[in-house]
Parts: structure tokens; sequence; C-alpha cells
């Protein structure tokens, strides 16, 4: 059982790691539950789904713009002290959030802005937490590391909308912020309660938009790194079928709301499968070709996905069509579960093979991708589900990730053989 299941060294022999993961984990579940809260509210004031969507405008920006430069930050300052500032901005993001509530506010645009300043400290605090990790984890362990980190994510993922809705709907949205913001302060507290975290020689000396491109430049020069990120956009770009699941509930397997909140839980339940059950493969050296046959795991289960649907057709039906559903939701799981083998192994390439002077940098560019690739990749699915259907949008986006994940691996083949026992960015 100890080579199947996940492996737990990093929280034995780390005191600060398990402190810093526990910390993320709780926190991560607060973070959760406040988007739907929020997603919640702005529909209540404004009746609008558009103006829902405008929240993913209002972080992406933001996000993008401090995520770049954040990772700068990162790289030239004690690590702990930058987490700790941009994460206490943060924080008060979320009072705000809970004031409002508690004033009755009837201005959607105060929950924009309150939402954009949230993202503007979480694209600084993201990069300093993860390059901190590196730092309090032997190499070795990094990929079991890794593993706790994306199951810790996916339990929030997963309990942390069911959590939001119910105190929505039983207290209110200031009982959900303020929920968030008790589970805010253990991320604090565990960021407190770290050794400092200075830069190491070779640190830039600036911050400015020079180092910015520094960071740029050696990903371009980088074959392995820069595939890292190459696979992920494909898959992100091409697959991403939550645009396709509120189409989905009422139109093939019907059930509504509740049809496309168990398709959305279902991706992150295969993550939880993938990280409880990942002893075995945070051991495996071959990262690069795990990352590939988990990204055509990906593409497979999403087509699949859309087999389904194409065999249910769009027959809105008056219930919910169990055993379709249940085919839908199984490939979903796979999906997430090939999701989550990838994040882990790329991120120990990304901190493995990557300088600890630049890691703050790449893990801003990361932040970018991980969170821009999949909004962009649901404009695309979702306009080519306006002109072919859903159902053969989800078959066409899986099976293209396939063919073009093969093909970028046939012309970059280092990655095929990238070996962790030697890692080579």
């Amino acid at each position: 059982m100890r080579s199947i299941v996940l492996d737990t060294r990093p929280l034995r022999v780390s005191r600060d790691f398990r402190d810093l993961w526990l910390g993320l984990s709780v926190s991560n579940l607060g973070a959760q539950l406040t988007v739907v809260a929020v997603g919640l509210q702005v529909y209540a004031l404004t009746g609008s789904t558009p103006a829902v969507g405008l929240l993913g405008l209002a972080a992406l920006v933001p996000l993008v713009v401090f995520g770049l430069y954040g990772g700068a930050i990162v790289d030239r300052y004690d690590r702990r002290r930058v987490a700790l500032i941009s994460g206490v901005a943060g924080w008060l993001a979320v009072l705000g959030l809970l004031a409002q509530a508690l004033v009755g506010n009837t201005h959607v645009e105060v929950l924009y802005v309150l939402v954009a300043l949230e993202s503007a400290a979480n694209a600084v605090t993201s990069p300093a937490r993860s390059a901190i990790i590196p730092r309090l984890v032997p190499a070795d362990l990094m990929a079991a590391a890794n593993a706790l980190s994306t199951l810790g994510w996916n339990v929030a993922l997963t309990v942390g909308p069911l959590l939001g809705a119910v105190l929505v709907a039983g207290g209110g949205y200031a009982v959900a912020y303020g929920t968030d913001a008790v589970l805010f302060t253990f991320a604090l507290v565990a960021l407190l309660r770290l050794p400092p975290i200075p830069p190491e020689p070779g640190a830039p000396q600036t911050t400015g938009l020079r180092s910015v491109r520094d960071g740029l430049v050696y990903l371009a020069g980088q074959p392995n790194l820069r595939m890292t990120f190459i696979v992920d956009i494909i898959a992100m770009m091409t697959a991403m079928p939550r645009v396709l699941f509120p189409a989905v509930g009422l139109m093939f397997l019907g059930g509504g709301e509740t049809t496309t909140g168990a398709l959305t839980a279902a991706i992150a339940a295969g993550g939880i499968v993938a990280g409880v059950l990942s002893g075995g493969l945070t051991r495996l050296r071959w990262q690069g070709r795990i990352i590939t046959w988990a990204i055509t795991g990906w593409g497979a289960a999403v087509a699949a996905f859309g087999l389904v649907l194409v065999v249910v057709g769009p027959s809105q039906p008056d219930g919910v069509l169990p055993l379709a559903l249940a085919a839908a939701m199984a490939a979903l799981v796979v999906a997430g579960a090939a999701d989550a083998i990838s994040q882990v192994f790329r991120m120990t390439i990304l901190v493995t093979a990557v300088p600890d002077a630049l890691r703050g940098r790449l893990q801003g560019i990361s932040t970018v991708v991980v969170a821009g690739g999949p909004r962009l990749g649901e404009m695309l699915l979702g306009a080519l589900a306006g002109q072919v259907g859903e159902q053969w949008a989800a078959l066409l986006g899986g099976l293209v990730c396939i063919a073009l994940l093969w093909l970028v691996v046939a012309l970059q083949r280092t990655f095929w053989r990238y070996d962790a026992h030697h890692p080579t960015p």
C-alpha cells in the first residue's frame, strides 16, 4: 500500500512544509466558497449571467499583470515577507467583501473592484508560496510535495463551492465572506511560523520590467521548461469542457443546474482520487513521458465525454438520464485524475530544474498560464459549440488535444527523455 497511497513523507520530514500545506489547504477552501458567494451576489443584484461572467475578467486582468511582475518581486526580496504582505492585502479584500455585505451594498461595481484587488494580491502571493516550497522540502520529495498540494487544492475545489452555496442559503453573504476571512488566517499564521527565506546569491537587483523580461528570456531558452507550458496550454485551450456544462445539463443529460454542479465536481473528484493514489507515481523518473501520457488521458477522457453526448443527442429530457450522466461523470473523473497527474509533474519540473534565483518569475508566468489558459479555452470551445454543437465540440476538442500534443512532443524529443534524476531545463 505504501507504494500506491499518497506519499506523505514531506509532511513528516519538514514541519514548515506541513504547517504551510495545512494553512494553504484550509485557506483555499475559503477562497472557493467566496467565488461562489460573489457570483451569487452579483446575480442577485443584476439578474444577469453576463454580469457574473465579468467577474472572470475582473480577476484575470490583475492576475496577468501582477503575476508577471509579482514573480520578479518574489525573486528580489525575502519570500516569506512578500507572501505575508500580499497575503494580508488579499485578506483585507475579503474583509472588504464582508463589510459591503454587512452594510447591504447594492452597487455591483464594488464587488468587481474587490475581486480585482483580491486577484492582484493572489497573483503575488501564489508564486511566492510556490517558490518557498523548494526551500522547505528536499529535491527528491518535490513530486510528493506537489501531489499533496494538488490534493489539497482539489479537495477545496470540491468542498468549497458546496459549502459556499450552503452558507449563502442558510446565513447570507456576510456569513460566507466571514467564514472565508477566518479560514484565510490559517495561511497567514502558517507564513508567520516560517523562518525568513531571503534570496540566494544571483538574485536580481531590481524588480523592473527588465527583471520580468529576463524571466521570459530564460524560459524561451530552456526547451523542457518551455514544453511544460506548451503542453498545458494545448490541453486547456483545446479541451476545457466546463463551458459546455450548463447546456449539457439542460439539453443532453437533464437536471439543469444540479447536473452542471455534478459534472464540475466530477473533475475535482478525479483530482482527489489521483492524489490519494499518487504514491507510486511520485517516485517515477521519466516525468516528461508521464506528463505526455497524462495529457493524452485528459484529451481522451474529454473526447469520451463528447461521445456520450453524441450518443444521447440534444433531446432536452424532462428528467435526468441516469446512465448517460454516470458515463459522462466517469469520463470527467478520468479527465480530472489525468489533469492532476500532469499538474504534479509540471510543477515538479518547474521547481527542480529552475535555479532558485529565477523560481519566483517562472512561478509568476505559471500563474498567468494556469489562470489564463482555461479562460481562453472556454472561449474557443464555446465558440466551436456554437458552430457544431456541444457534443461535437467536446469530441473534436479532445481529439485535437491529443494530436497537437504528440506533434509538439515529436518535435521536442528531449522532453520525452526528461529524467528526474538528472533534471535539465
